[in-house]
């Protein structure tokens, strides 16, 4: 059964970058879908962006400012955040279904039964 490791959390101040990385003890197929979820204190997990065959997709709250991408040689995923906010402030968990395959949209609708340990991202103002 796949594992999934994420680092590259911290603390950040508003307005600047933090990239996230999720490695796979695995192979996983490039067109397999993988996400990425974030919680916050006193919150439910909510889907932040998903990655399936060719397409990604995001939610409103980060569109234009988080990317999405993968190195299925180095079974990485990864997530960019780019001009983060406080409100980005949040544990965030990488996720995998490796026998799903999909686009980025159906990914983030999925049920994800992989699930990493998570990475804290505070954003200070």
């Amino acid at each position: 059964q796949v594992q999934l490791t994420e680092s590259g959390g911290g603390s950040v101040q508003a307005g600047g970058s933090v990239k996230l990385s999720c490695v796979a003890s695995e192979y996983i197929d490039s067109r397999s879908c993988m996400a990425w979820f974030r919680q916050a204190p006193g919150k439910e997990r909510e889907g932040v962006a998903a990655i399936g065959t060719g397409t990604t997709y995001y939610a409103d709250s980060v569109k234009g400012r988080f990317t999405i991408s993968r190195d299925t040689a180095a079974k990485q995923l990864y997530l960019q955040m780019n001009s983060v906010q406080p409100a980005d402030t949040a544990m965030y968990y990488c996720a995998a279904l490796p026998h799903l395959l999909g686009s980025g949209g159906y990914c983030f609708r999925s049920e994800y039964d992989r699930w990493g340990q998570g990475t804290q991202v505070t954003v200070s103002s």
